[in-house]
């Protein structure tokens, strides 16, 4: 007798679709002047996010209705995929170059962007590789060593475009996968602190990078240069209040916060709709974080846990990064809020992630 599989984790969907929906009213909201400004159509940005709103849902619908253990047959395809299109993007003539990094392939505003497609392809091998009965991660040369070099391959690709933000999403993420795994925290200790000369190694090689952190530190030092942003976002949220100035009613849009639409539009939805609908946007994305870990940790077998804790990191990393920018609690680097802020490839992305953890949530106890 067929047995009917459970249904997918209802308070996930809800905070997917609830999400969604705010970010697509954010995006008309906080690109209509800039649109109009670039394109003569202030609907421009939102009409694009729709598109690929309804391709990340068809995506998503098929990835939650797909058994989760199929993806142990494609992971190892599609991380070379990955690597090969990492490749090709930084080719000069084939990858184009937006916002100062090569990292996007395709024609005109429509495109992709390979390093957001490794974020998945990562999770899904080493989820699948570390998950392996023998695959002994406790020893540092035969176990955490051959994942770490791949790990830092893959970075190192991202970094040549260069974009040290979904760089750091990509390595966090798998850094996640490979602590549950069960690797040893003298060893994991150890990477730390080699991972801190390295970052600081990557700020110091390019001026801009340092600039950003001194920034940080002290925006009003140069307010008109690397301090702007943060300076610009802050002056944002802060006339916001408690209930905001009402949807639509931003200043900052106005050409002051710089791509209000995509990594700032926390700083236009703080200032629209208030600490008030600041803090259900935050609630909405701590709940789909809890679902998730909760699957993870109920889900009989580790492939499916490790897959659940890297799609979940992925997540988190975001939102933690891109909200502590906004904000001015993290220097400025380019990362979107996810389901949030305009974007093709991250939204496309992140549905498709979050189709594979609904699918998980059939499974888990």
């Amino acid at each position: 007798m067929n047995q009917t599989r459970p249904a997918p984790d209802l308070w996930i969907l809800l905070c997917i679709l609830s999400l969604l929906t705010i970010g697509i009213i954010m995006v008309y909201s906080a690109g209509s002047v800039l649109g109009f400004r670039n394109y003569g159509d202030s609907f421009y940005f939102v009409k694009r996010q729709l598109l690929f709103a309804v391709l990340g849902i068809a995506t998503m619908f098929v990835t939650a209705n797909l058994d989760y253990r199929i993806w142990t047959k494609y992971a190892k395809a599609g991380l070379v995929i990955c690597f090969i299109l990492l490749v090709i993007v930084l080719i000069p003539g084939i990858g184009n170059v937006r916002g100062g990094a090569r990292s996007w392939l395709g024609i005109s505003s429509f495109g992709i962007q390979p390093s957001e497609f490794m974020k998945l392809g990562m999770i899904l091998f080493l989820a699948k590789w570390l998950s392996q009965d023998n695959f002994n991660i406790t020893s540092f040369s035969k176990g955490l060593l051959p994942p770490l070099g791949l790990i830092v391959t893959a970075f190192g690709l991202i970094m040549m475009q260069p974009d040290l933000g979904t760089g750091s999403v990509m390595f966090g993420a798998a850094m996640m996968i490979v602590f549950t795994a069960g690797a040893r925290m003298k060893h994991l200790g150890m990477l730390v602190l080699v991972g801190i000369v390295g970052f600081t190694g990557l700020i110091l090689a390019a001026p801009y990078r340092l600039k950003r952190i001194t920034a940080f530190l002290d925006p009003w030092s140069d307010p008109l240069g690397s301090g702007y942003q943060i300076i610009q976002s802050l002056y944002a949220i802060g006339p916001g209040g408690l209930g905001g100035l009402g949807l639509g009613m931003s200043r900052q849009k106005y050409s002051y916060v710089p791509e209000p639409q995509t990594d700032f539009i926390f700083s236009i939805l703080a200032e629209e709709l208030g600490f008030i609908g600041g803090m259900i946007v935050l609630l909405l994305f701590l709940i789909l974080i809890w679902r998730g870990m909760r699957i993870a940790m109920t889900i009989p077998d580790s492939f499916g846990s490790l897959l659940a804790v890297g799609i979940v990191g992925m997540l988190a990393i975001q939102v933690i990064v891109n909200i502590g920018v906004v904000i001015g609690l993290m220097p400025v680097t380019g990362i979107t809020l996810p389901l949030i802020s305009y974007g093709g490839s991250s939204l496309t992305l992140m549905l498709t992630a979050l189709g594979i953890l609904l699918n998980l949530s059939r499974y888990a106890r």
